[in-house]
């Protein structure tokens, strides 16, 4: 089992918003217009929109690859936030499991990406087959597998399929940059992978150099840096792929100025607030994350759309966390019960029962903080958080005496 999560953090944690990725001049005239108004659309969370818009661009376009992957990418999109998978602590290890039985996708959902993936990566392969060193067909073959990839181990749980399409999209991609240097767009899945693949086990590395993969962390941060700064079509993903590897980085305020640049282009993303307030909590900059959170709960407050399981507890339990650190007590309790009445994942419930310990070590009550911590254990146990396991056993031999 232990091999098979680290395999997953190779395949399923290329980052959640990789795939959204239009090859530059794929499509044309009002069907390229289209595909690029449903690609904001769905950063805006505006998912039943998006879908809508992509469908009608492949009306217009229905030989354009990078069309036919727009269709599924929306699509597994919509089936990862009703799943309440889109958030960077999804993708830091903190949960390995999850304590509930995730639904199968919806069966419309799932059989619309399969159709429109595999239809991509046909239409990429038959440009191929005309011509082998066609740039954007090489681009569009490794968007369309690496799509898949993603898919087959997030929603499927497929490691080993996940593996072998993981692999040809970095090899298209890698492709891609041997044919022109200047694409530095294609340089967004190569770093990906590379990053990942260096932060594995030395058994993981030699299996993924053996199987295809380089490696290199600083390089492959780099590769998707560049990318974030080059004038195509995949800024915004490189900047979002970039948000999560600068948290697990320990690079927080990098991550900071990231999650800025992406709320002034993307201000419907409410979570795009969540995420600053997490991060900033794990900058210990207690002050900007109550803030950004209360801010973020008003948005949340008169938002209409559709919310990841268990959002509202999210919320309240990252609120509650910020204003422990800021000692306000009153306030921190009123939050952190809220994360707690409603539904949410055990891991989330588990660190708001550590949080309350907190409270109550900070009132003097010792006996209430370890009753506390030690339902934080056991909760963190059940939904697979050893972080939060590991930190509510610390609290619960030695307390929390405060900033």
């Amino acid at each position: 089992m232990g091999f098979r999560l680290r395999a997953l953090g190779v395949v399923a944690s290329a980052l959640i918003w990789l795939h959204l990725v239009p090859a530059p001049g794929a499509a044309g005239g009002q069907a390229r217009a289209l595909r690029d108004k449903a690609y904001e659309l769905a950063y805006n969370l505006d998912y039943a929109e998006a879908a809508a818009t992509m469908r009608e661009a492949a009306a217009g376009a229905p030989d354009d690859p990078s069309i036919q992957r727009g269709v599924a990418a929306v699509a597994w999109l919509d089936i990862l936030f009703r799943r309440g998978s889109v958030l960077v602590d999804n993708y830091l290890g903190q949960v390995t499991k999850p304590s509930v039985e995730l639904a199968k996708p919806p069966a419309d959902l799932a059989a619309l990406f399969r159709k429109t993936s595999d239809r991509a990566l046909e239409l990429a392969e038959a440009r191929l087959r005309a011509n082998p060193n066609d740039i954007s067909a090489h681009y569009e073959a490794g968007a369309a597998v690496g799509l898949v990839a993603s898919y087959t181990a997030s929603v499927e749980g497929s490691i080993f399929g996940a593996f072998r399409a993981a692999r040809r999209a970095y090899n298209e991609h890698e492709k891609v940059l041997e044919l022109d240097g200047r694409r530095k767009d294609a340089g967004l899945v190569v770093g990906t992978y590379r990053y990942i693949v260096s932060t594995q086990s030395m058994p993981v590395r030699w299996i993924a150099y053996v199987i295809g993969f380089g490696g290199g962390r600083e390089r492959g941060i780099h590769m998707i840096e560049e990318a974030a700064a080059y004038g195509s079509d995949v800024q915004s993903e490189a900047r979002f792929a970039l948000v999560l590897l600068y948290n697990r980085e320990g690079r927080y305020l990098d991550a900071l100025k990231t999650i800025s640049e992406l709320q002034a282009l993307y201000p419907r993303n409410r979570l795009l607030w969540l995420e600053q307030g997490s991060t900033a909590i794990r900058a210990r900059r207690a002050v900007e994350a109550d803030s950004a959170l209360t801010r973020g709960l008003a948005r949340l407050s008169t938002d209409r759309r559709p919310r990841l399981f268990g959002e509202d507890a999210l919320w309240h339990y990252k609120r509650g966390t910020a204003r422990v650190l800021l000692e306000k007590r009153a306030e921190a309790e009123q939050d952190l019960r809220a994360a707690l009445a409603g539904e949410g994942r055990d891991w989330v419930r588990g660190r708001a029962h550590a949080e309350l310990g907190k409270l109550a070590d900070l009132a003097g009550d010792r006996q209430k903080a370890r009753e506390q911590y030690q339902v934080a254990v056991s909760l963190g146990e059940k939904d697979g958080d050893p972080p939060g396991v590991d930190a509510a056993r610390r609290l619960l031999a030695n307390g929390y005496k405060g900033r």
